[in-house]
């Protein structure tokens, strides 16, 4: 079968091979003129897209090893988050913070830069300590701060440009509880006190549909130890998937859908190991942009692209997601620049959706944005240029580890060759 991402919008004729050992995966590599690696396909750019060789890491050989003074674990980066976190809270363990979904490879997901939501919290790609990596040649190296540090600063957020990884050190933390809870807002209200609402809780999130004047607000606080949730979701989304379903063929009714769903009571409670509230149940097929603001500006860009929605009655289904995320040091990082505010867009995959996303990311952009790097965007080379100092450097470690672009596409060649 063809390779598909996640969402079905992105697709590939190569087969998935899923080497078993190292050795079997330096050899694949050896031999071929263009690799890229997958996950989950949780990108909806094509960053996974090859027509030779795409390697699947799921059945690769390995074993999570935590060191003495269990700061750190070295990991199998084929490895699912869920997998991941599962492991470590058998040892004790896990990882500061997470996004809301949990199948995506941890490899995958610090490759691009995936992020959980905090105002003292970063991505996942801040957590690695360390990288094993099959280069192009075939051989295995190991890079950190102090072993090729060049190296492990490119791969720290690495889009698969500087070859394979195949086990990653990363810093985790003594296992904790989370209480979640979930309560409609009025936006005004939110947008007023946002703010102090996001230094009160260590995680805090929302979801606006555009077309209705209420918000959904999530907030997760650590708690007293405490038996896993019932539920491994913090929404029921049957109901959603009726009224995307009617919003697809009758696209007109979108706004009057949304102000009839925001009239239901929205109060959840849960609680459990922090590695069973982190994520939800995703089950709607959806296409997704994201962009990372200057968190001073993120609540008046929000604001914009909901009244250029309201104003032109556009049928965008879904929800926008707004996140805070910590400032890194990270070259390709969108958080470099300080902290953020993070932005989702989605629209359903059965509605079109290039032509809202493309106009959305030009409010974005005039807010100073940069986009998540495997949701959609229109970067071109000069636009990375313009918005990372450091990526004439990326490109130049990237020539060095990948002189004949094995490990490029042409999605990543147009940005990095």
């Amino acid at each position: 079968m063809a390779w598909s991402n996640w969402s079905g919008s992105v697709t590939a004729s190569a087969d998935v091979t899923r080497p078993q050992g190292e050795d079997e995966l330096a050899a694949l590599v050896r031999g071929a003129s263009k690799v890229r690696a997958t996950g989950a396909g949780h990108s909806f750019m094509p960053l996974c897209h090859s027509d030779e060789l795409i390697l699947g890491l799921d059945r690769l050989a390995g074993e999570m090893a935590v060191a003495a003074d269990r700061k750190t674990a070295r990991i199998p980066a084929g490895w699912s988050i869920r997998r991941l976190t599962a492991a470590l809270w058998e040892e004790g363990l896990a990882l500061a913070n997470q996004g809301d979904v949990n199948p995506q490879s941890l490899a995958g997901a610090m490759a691009t830069g995936t992020h959980g939501t905090g105002v003292d919290l970063g991505s996942l790609a801040t957590m690695a300590r360390g990288f094993r990596l099959i280069g192009a040649d075939g051989e295995a190296r190991w890079c950190d701060a102090a072993t090729e540090p060049d190296l492990y600063q490119a791969q720290r957020l690495s889009l698969g440009l500087f070859g394979i990884a195949t086990e990653i050190e990363v810093a985790v933390v003594p296992a904790f509880h989370l209480a979640e809870r979930i309560e409609k807002r009025r936006w005004d209200e939110v947008r007023e006190s946002y703010d102090d609402l996001a230094g009160a809780h260590r995680h805090i999130e929302f979801w606006f549909f555009p077309h209705a004047d209420d918000v959904i607000l999530k907030t997760l606080e650590p708690c007293d130890p405490c038996v896993p949730p019932p539920s491994t979701t913090d929404m029921e989304e049957t109901a959603f998937r009726r009224v995307l379903d009617v919003a697809a063929k009758l696209p007109f009714l979108t706004p009057w859908l949304q102000k009839a769903m925001m009239r239901t009571r929205f109060d959840g409670h849960r609680r459990g190991p922090a590695h069973a509230i982190f994520p939800s149940d995703r089950t709607i097929r959806f296409e997704e942009m994201e962009y990372e603001m200057p968190r001073a500006v993120g609540l008046d860009a929000l604001s914009e692209v909901v009244g250029w929605i309201r104003r032109k009655r556009l049928p965008v289904t879904f929800p926008f997601e707004y996140r805070t995320v910590a400032a890194d040091d990270i070259w390709m990082s969108p958080m470099n620049a300080g902290p953020v505010a993070a932005i989702s867009m989605h629209q359903y995959a059965k509605m079109p959706w290039a032509d809202h996303f493309a106009a959305a990311e030009a409010i974005f952009r005039g807010f100073g944005g940069r986009p998540h790097w495997a949701k959609r965007h229109k970067l071109t080379r000069d636009d990375v240029d313009a918005l990372y100092p450091m990526a004439e450097r990326y490109r130049t470690v990237r020539r060095a580890a990948d002189p004949q672009g094995k490990f490029l596409n042409p999605h990543l060649e147009n940005l990095f060759s």
